[in-house]
């Protein structure tokens, strides 16, 4: 089993940035990869970044590409998500998952075994 908590979200103004962190406990020997995605209100949860656990290869949704950064410490078994140059558009509740079935995809919510509870990033204008 494994359970992830995220943290770092808040209200910033259009510009701004934060530091998301995914904080893993549990089987995270199991982990292939750690994504990203985002979900705002009447809208799917939409992929926002991927990372390898292993290699740290990295993919990232067109939209953010540039300006968010997705960076992950073994050590600490946690993944971070720098988001920067912030725009009203971003604000959403950003989840943090885990992917144990290795099968690439990493941009699919559906090949995510475990979850986070979200945190909420709010971009004012």
């Amino acid at each position: 089993q494994v359970m992830l908590t995220e943290s770092g979200g808040g209200l910033v103004q259009a510009g701004g940035s934060l530091r998301l962190s995914c904080a893993a406990s549990g089987r995270t020997d199991r982990f292939y990869a750690m994504g990203w995605f985002r979900q705002s209100p009447g809208n799917a949860r939409d992929f926002v970044a991927a990372i390898t656990w292993g290699q740290g290869s990295t993919v990232y949704a067109d939209s953010v590409k540039g300006r968010f950064t997705i960076s992950r410490d073994n050590a600490k078994n946690t993944g971070y998500l720098h988001v920067n140059s912030l725009n009203p558009e971003d604000t959403a509740v950003y989840y943090c998952a885990g992917n144990t079935r290795g099968r690439g995809y990493y941009n699919d919510a559906d090949e995510y075994d475990y979850w986070g509870q979200g945190t909420q990033v709010t971009v004012s204008s």
